[in-house]
């Protein structure tokens, strides 16, 4: 019992300094490549905090999500250029500064 408690709350433990991680690459992600339109609402990006902005875009579900901010997408608000116009960054970098954004959206 003991054993399996262990092994259950290593997991447990993993699972939050992923999360923690995550979030952290995601928060220097915008504060270095996305603050620019997301914290200021420039060319219509939904500034990040405001949920009302967020509302609707979060109910597309983050797959879509993460295809618009890696892919690129022109909508009735304004626009989101492919990886917000940094080719260097990783598709994982964009879908952790897209989570963050979320998250701190909701």
């Amino acid at each position: 019992m003991k054993k399996m408690l262990l092994i259950t709350a290593s997991v447990v433990l993993m699972g939050v300094v992923s999360t923690a991680n995550a979030q952290g690459a995601g928060e220097k992600t915008y504060k270095m490549a996305c603050f620019a339109c997301h914290g200021t609402g420039a060319a219509g990006a939904p500034k990040h905090g405001d949920k009302a902005a967020w509302a609707d875009r979060i109910a597309q579900g983050n797959a879509t999500l993460y295809d618009h901010a890696i892919k690129g997408f022109k909508g009735k608000t304004g626009f989101m250029p492919a990886k917000g116009g940094r080719a260097d960054l990783s598709d994982a970098d964009v879908k952790a500064a897209v989570d963050y954004m979320v998250s701190g959206s909701k």
